[in-house]
This record gives structure tokens, sequence and C-alpha cells, in this order.
């Protein structure tokens, strides 16, 4: 089933629960009401809003993340449910004791899967992938090459401008990029706890501040996708703001394109849980193949959003 993302940006909100249902009431408005059950994503944009203890337990017992957003809209913090698979102790032991091979080979695939969205997307805009395709095939174990690091140096400029610099505190272009990325985040932590993994214990991110090291490298192949809704915002010489609601809802509805991944069409937000159940196997079985993001998105999928 695909799950609700749910933001909460008017001022002054509360939320509560009854019978299962989130409770949303606005200033000079009529309650609406979400089932508990289909919220993945509860994003809370307001610095006004209230909720109580059981919005936050009923969320996460029904397995949603909840994210909370500071005063530049970007996400501040993350709760995610620690009861998330009925196999998760033995999912944990085996991903604690993965070989370094493994997690290289599945790093490997990641890089790869990256270069290649990449170079997807410069060709939608520029008509030539510029060498990306051909550097993504080139991927060692590990990438001790570092092509990560080389494609992001060509693919910046040419994406956005000679002059463009990635800088996670700027505004505009960078800090539509930065929610874009955060969400995503969001939803593959959510998707990789649900499918019984430790989120902090990563393959290749391994800063020992971050607990979601892990949601992190599984982000890496799905970030173009961010980058190609970005592009599209400024096609029109605008440049996005966060403070503009539509910018944030144009971000979240990514959840809804449909994609291919690992063969099959399926909504962003399931195609993670796709990504997140082959990571599972590659780290926990002897099966290597990850299902990872193939193009970019096929057209809308069908998508409800309350606020």
């Amino acid at each position: 089933m695909l799950r609700k993302t749910v933001e909460i940006a008017t001022p002054g909100t509360r939320l509560s629960v009854a019978h299962r249902q989130l409770v949303i009431e606005r200033p000079e408005a009529k309650p609406a009401t979400v089932p508990i059950e289909d919220i993945g994503v509860l994003i809370v944009d307001d610095r006004r809003a209230s909720y109580t203890q059981a919005v936050l337990v009923e969320l996460l017992a029904a397995g949603a993340t909840v994210m909370i957003s500071g005063r530049d809209h970007l996400p501040a913090g993350m709760m995610l449910p620690l009861d998330a698979h009925h196999v998760q102790t033995e999912r944990h032991r085996a991903q604690v004791e993965a070989s370094e091979p493994t997690r290289k080979q599945i790093w490997r695939a990641l890089v790869s899967a990256k270069l290649s969205q990449q170079a997807c997307v410069l060709t939608h805009f520029a008509g030539d992938g510029h060498g990306l395709a051909e550097m993504a095939r080139r991927v060692r174990s590990g990438d001790p090459d570092n092509l990560e690091a080389q494609g992001a140096q060509r693919y910046w400029p040419l994406l956005f401008g000679k002059d463009f610099r990635r800088d996670r505190a700027a505004d505009g272009i960078n800090a539509a990029l930065n929610y874009g990325y955060a969400v995503v985040r969001a939803a593959a932590a959510r998707a990789i706890v649900a499918s019984g993994l430790i989120p902090s214990l990563g393959v290749f991110h391994k800063n020992r501040g971050n607990p979601f090291c892990l949601a992190d490298d599984l982000l890496e192949p799905y970030r173009p996708f961010v980058d190609w809704r970005v592009k599209l915002m400024t096609l029109d010489g605008g440049a996005p703001t966060l403070d503009d609601r539509a910018t944030r809802a144009a971000l979240l509805s990514l959840f809804n394109e449909t994609v291919l991944v690992g063969g099959r069409r399926s909504p962003l937000l399931l195609a993670l849980q796709a990504s997140a159940a082959s990571l599972c196997r590659a780290l926990t079985s002897d099966d290597r193949k990850l299902a990872l993001p193939e193009g970019l998105p096929l057209g809308p999928d069908l998508f409800d959003e309350e606020s």
C-alpha cells in the first residue's frame, strides 16, 4: 500500500488522535482526519503546532516516520519506530557480520547507479550525459578511484551553471536540494528500519554522530530525482524558495512519481521500500543484486496529501 506523506504547515494547527485517525484541526477550518495506518511520513513544519504524546505513539506504532522542521523549513529532527520487523534481531546480527567485500560491492552498485542517474538528468536537460554513464561502468568495488566525487565535479556546473557551488548552508537552489534530500532520506530511513536493518550502520558512510548512515548510503542513487525536480522548478527563470509552500509541495510530490526500480514500475515511495528490501538481502544473505533506480520518473501516480 502506498502510504501518504502529510505536511502540517498551517500556523496554529492542533493534532490529536481518535479512533485510529489523525485529527488535524486548523484555525478557521473544519477538522480533517487521516487514518493512522495510511501515513508513511508526517512532516510538521509549523512552529506553533501542538500535538499530544498519543499522536507520536500511534504514528510510530503504525510504522510511520515523524519529521520536525525548523525555522528554515529544513528538517531539524526525525523519529522512527524501533519495533519494525519480526526478525529484527536476526537481521541486525547478520548486518553487523557482513564482510567488508560485501559492503564494498554494495557501495560500488550504489555509486554506479547514482552516476547513471545523473547521466539521465543531464541528458534530459542538456541532451548529453557528458561521460557520466561511461564513468558509472568503470566504478570498482568500494569506489577506490572516487568516481562519485569526480562525477559531482562534472555534474553540478553542467546542471545549474558554471558558477553553481553545492552549499548545504545556502539559499535558493541549494536550500531546495537540501529539503528534497532530507525528505527522501527520511523515507529511506523508514524503509530501512521496516526491512529490519540498523539505520546507523552504513556500508560507506561512517560518521559516528550520524544515526542514519545506511539511509545516506541508500539515498545516493535517489538524489538525482531531487536534482531533476529542482531543475524543472528553475526553468522559468525563478529561484525556488522554501518560504513558498508550493516549492515544498512540488518536492514532496516526488513520492508520487512512477519510477523504474529493479525492472518494476512503482511510486517512488514504494520503490524505496523495494531498494531497502534488496539492500537487506545483500547484507544478510547471498543475494547481492540490488533493486535501484533506472532512469527518470515515468509519470505521476495518484497521490493524496493532507495539510
